[in-house]
């Protein structure tokens, strides 16, 4: 896919995402496989949504970014050096 064609579904697959639609939603409606759909996100300079845990899939719930949430977790114990508590 080159071209005109393409640029259009990068544009409908960048709307679609940024409104809330899921990377595997958009694979399934447009018939491409995962990495195509991340691809063009990317190539569009989409900034990709925190992944959900499995709990919050499950559940419904919203995105949870977890890559922070240890030092999060640690400031109120005051030690910046130790990402989880004993």
């Amino acid at each position: 896919m080159s071209g005109a064609a393409r640029d259009k579904l990068a544009s409908s697959l960048q709307r679609k995402y940024d409104s809330g639609a899921s990377i595997r939603e958009l694979a399934e409606e447009t018939g491409r496989s995962y990495g195509f759909v991340h691809r063009m996100l990317s190539e569009a300079g989409v900034t990709q949504r925190a992944r959900r845990t499995r709990s919050a899939r499950r559940l419904g719930g919203e995105s949870r970014d977890l890559r922070g949430e240890a030092e999060e977790d640690s400031g109120s114990e005051g030690s910046k050096s130790r990402p989880y508590p004993p």
